[in-house]
């Protein structure tokens, strides 16, 4: 059974890597709960949880972290989809997320 989330969420650069223009969307913290209830116990580094993702027409295979300071998961938005959506820092993205973990 595929555990799926949908969710609008800003997209942020993440200031330690402004050259490099990594840029996230912070899950919900509702969200965030209920992937830590269903991935519990050993995880990948960093405590990644892999999941695919749908924004817009584009989607992928990624992971999703935890966030140490909002205790939610961040979910990195590669240049080519933001490119291929046409979406930008500040601007809401629509986001269809699919567990493979759990």
């Amino acid at each position: 059974m595929v555990v799926s989330f949908s969710f609008e969420a800003e997209i942020w650069l993440w200031d330690a890597r402004r050259l490099d223009s990594w840029t996230f969307v912070s899950l919900p913290e509702d969200v965030s709960q209920e992937i830590r209830e269903r991935t519990d116990g050993p995880r990948r580094g960093f405590g990644a949880v892999r999941v695919q993702v749908t924004i817009g027409a584009t989607a992928w295979k990624t992971s999703v972290f935890p966030d140490s300071g909002s205790k939610c998961y961040v979910l990195p938005v590669k240049r080519a989809v933001r490119k291929a959506e046409s979406l930008g820092v500040g601007e809401i993205a629509a986001v269809t997320l699919d567990l493979l973990d759990a």
